[in-house]
């Protein structure tokens, strides 16, 4: 017969020491510290049933544990926690430090490898009963673990202090201050105030290099310890004698499943890595300019949960469906009164585990589909994504001592990009910045004095993308040429800001047709004559946009029809340089040429 600790997938201890005649350093080592005995023990240990692949996810998150620690570790040597440096020293380590953004890659990854592993991990147990009797405060504990992984993945969130972390962690501490009686206390204490600044940051940094760490190291010794006692759970298929008889140490079998499944989770996470080129990185931190941010895909579910809920009930949402969530895990060891750990007779406690999660998953699967049916987002978006690449490659130039958004102070570019912004995109759109279809009071500036762009106009004028949703609609007639003669008079109309690509050939052949078909009769051509279209000397050339940025409805451009307001009584004349090199930049980037 089997003895108690066998049943529990160990062996008596005396079977591990004084019995093995060990020499030179491993003797040493033994007499001072037991550790040598402590080892074989561990590795002698049996697993009833025998090694399986199931067993594998346990040591996996030890691993992914162990690849946070030390890439985090190494991420800590270069990172500067102040709310001026923070973004600065991130971008240093993505762009600069050699293999920096592959360590940063790699602990970003991790953080996802470890929820995933964590959802492995419990399928395994609760499939296998393993939450039962007399195992519960492992269930416990790991749930606990869980909780604080993903306390982890919060406070990381903030550490870059760029837009995308800055605001998503707003609305988690905006909930939390929201919460009755102690949430006011709360935030103030996390945020270091009554708002955020240097000290959140620090706040956010203590928490997630020392406090949390410290905790889940408890909290996994204790998980570890009560593992040790009760062992593997086995197979609910095998009765104890087949249990005892299949029964083999944990060396070397089990031993070669766990290294060979590490292998290859570290081999997908390095591939994985090296193909997405680490972790991103958005534009610094700026609480003047709001920002769609997106929680990671761990937090979707209560993103999308909340956007369901109506104002009143959103506290409710996010602090109560958690604690119900893991309120109903918790209570699946008192709830679970099957005989027998087979599955098939445990539906109960099957049907709340995969309740919880499926329900989990469906509010995160629709978020995604959310963000993939909103155009306006994908636009704000991808702008977002061009503001931060612009940031990264100032960066690489220095950064001033201001820090942050203080990298954008010597770029005329991206100053006249916040001009456009905060003057332009409620009416016009240009690639990914300003208003929606819907919303749009202007032509749009994408591509504008582009061969492409002019042609398009020239057969609508009154598009909704050009002049139909301004009082110009109707002013000027379609032009109706076969396609030969449109590309002659649109390089013609092109070449009338001196671009350097310019056909002459055509340009000459267009000039003709612009005769012919009387567009002079409108359009003059010399900058002082008015006429009842604008006057085309210099039409898409930098004094040109400076004119109708300055005085649009001038008798030379577009007369008392104009309702666009005269910028050179809002901005000063640098700032007008500043818009005007912006929107010439953008247009030598357009791809529609």
């Amino acid at each position: 017969m089997s003895t108690p600790q066998e049943h529990r997938g160990g062996s008596p201890a005396a079977a591990h020491s004084d019995t093995r005649p060990r020499h030179g350093l491993f003797a040493w080592l033994e007499s001072r510290t037991g550790l040598v005995s402590k080892a074989e023990q561990f590795l002698d240990e049996k697993i009833p049933g025998g090694a399986r692949w199931a067993y594998v996810f346990g040591s996996l998150l030890l691993l992914v544990l162990a690849n946070q620690v030390v890439t985090g570790l190494l991420l800590m040597a270069f990172f500067a926690p102040s709310a001026t440096d923070a973004w600065a020293s991130v971008a240093y380590v993505q762009d600069q430090l050699p293999l920096g953004w592959f360590v940063r890659g790699m602990h970003s990854a991790g953080s996802s490898i470890l929820v995933l592993g964590l959802l492995g991990h419990m399928l395994q147990v609760v499939l296998s009963g393993a939450y039962r009797a007399p195992r519960e405060i492992n269930w416990w504990s790991g749930i606990v673990a869980a909780g604080l992984i993903m306390a982890f993945a919060l406070t990381g969130y903030l550490l870059p202090w760029d837009q995308k972390g800055y605001w998503a962690t707003q609305v988690a501490t905006t909930l939390l201050g929201a919460i009755p009686a102690i949430g006011a206390f709360l935030q103030a204490i996390l945020q270091g105030g009554s708002s955020y600044g240097n000290l959140t940051l620090t706040h956010f940094y203590s928490l997630h290099v020392f406090v949390l760490p410290v905790l889940l190291g408890l909290v996994l010794l204790l998980h570890l310890i009560v593992f040790r006692r009760h062992g593997v759970t086995p197979s609910w298929r095998l009765s104890d004698e087949e249990l005892h008889r299949r029964a083999v140490p944990f060396w070397p079998r089990q031993a070669v499943y766990d290294l060979a499944a590490g292998g290859l989770l570290l081999l997908v996470q390095c591939l994985w890595v090296m193909r997405t080129h680490g972790a991103g990185l958005s534009a610094p931190a700026d609480p003047s300019v709001p920002f769609d941010a997106r929680p990671e895909w761990y937090f979707l579910p209560l993103f999308q949960l909340l956007k369901y809920c109506p104002p009143a009930l959103e506290v409710a949402a996010a602090v109560v469906a958690p604690l119900l969530f893991l309120g109903a895990l918790a209570l699946m060891p008192w709830l679970d009164k099957a005989q027998t750990r087979d599955p098939r007779e445990r539906g109960w406690s099957l049907l709340i585990f995969f309740t919880c999660i499926g329900s989990a998953g469906l509010l995160g699967g629709l978020a995604r589909l959310d963000d993939l049916r909103d155009a306006e987002y994908k636009l704000r978006k991808l702008a977002a994504h061009e503001e931060a690449v612009r940031a990264r490659q100032l960066a690489l130039e220095g950064v001033p001592a201001a820090g942050g958004t203080a990298v954008f102070e010597n770029d005329p570019r991206q100053q006249g990009r916040a001009l456009f912004r905060l003057h332009c995109a409620g009416c016009h759109r240009l690639g990914s910045l300003g208003a929606s279809d819907a919303d749009l009071r202007g032509p749009v500036l994408t591509g504008l004095y582009s061969r492409g762009s002019i042609a398009a106009f020239l057969q609508a004028p009154d598009a909704p993308t050009h002049f139909g949703s301004t009082p110009l609609a109707g002013a000027m007639k379609p032009v109706n040429l076969p396609a030969p003669e449109l590309a002659e008079l649109t390089e013609y109309l092109y070449g009338l800001s001196g671009p350097p690509d310019l056909n002459e050939e055509k340009r000459r052949r267009g000039e003709t047709l612009f005769l012919d078909k009387n567009c002079d009769l409108c359009h003059e051509r010399d900058g002082k004559t008015e006429g009842t279209g604008p006057n085309l000397l210099g039409f898409g050339s930098a004094d040109w946009i400076r004119s109708v940025l300055v005085h649009p409805g001038s008798p030379l451009r577009y007369g008392d029809k104009n309702d666009m307001p005269a910028f050179g009584k809002k901005l000063e004349a640098a700032e007008i340089e500043r818009l005007v090199l912006f929107l010439r930049a953008e247009q030598a980037a357009s791809p529609r040429r």
